[in-house]
């Protein structure tokens, strides 16, 4: 059960990134915003999937957190893109968030 939640939870993360990209980087958002949300909910319902199989450890449940921090993040980035004031500090924001929760995810950084 935790590698269909694992391998869910990776495959929706590599997407989400592509997702972002495309919906940031294009002038017609619709499609791509909505499948951008679309894999928000699959990586929320598999990492907590995960956090059911493994017993709500700590570390993993701090990942859970910063994820949805950086879910807002992209949010606003896609938001202000869209009403033409870009926000480049969140960019910064972005990228530190996204390096954490992946060295978090395989173990980089651990306590």
């Amino acid at each position: 059960m935790f590698d269909m939640f694992y391998e869910m939870h990776r495959g929706s993360w590599a997407i989400l990134i592509v997702l972002f990209l495309i919906t940031y980087f294009t002038k017609s958002q619709k499609i791509s915003l909505m499948l951008q949300r679309l894999f928000y909910l699959i990586m929320i319902v598999s990492g907590v999937g995960m956090l059911v199989t493994l017993n709500f450890p700590l570390q993993y449940v701090l990942k859970g957190v910063l994820a949805i921090v950086l879910i807002g993040v992209m949010e606003m980035l896609v938001a202000r893109k869209r009403k033409g004031s870009p926000m480049p500090m969140m960019w910064i924001v972005l990228i530190i968030l996204l390096a954490i929760i992946l060295m978090m995810g395989y173990g980089v950084i651990s306590f």
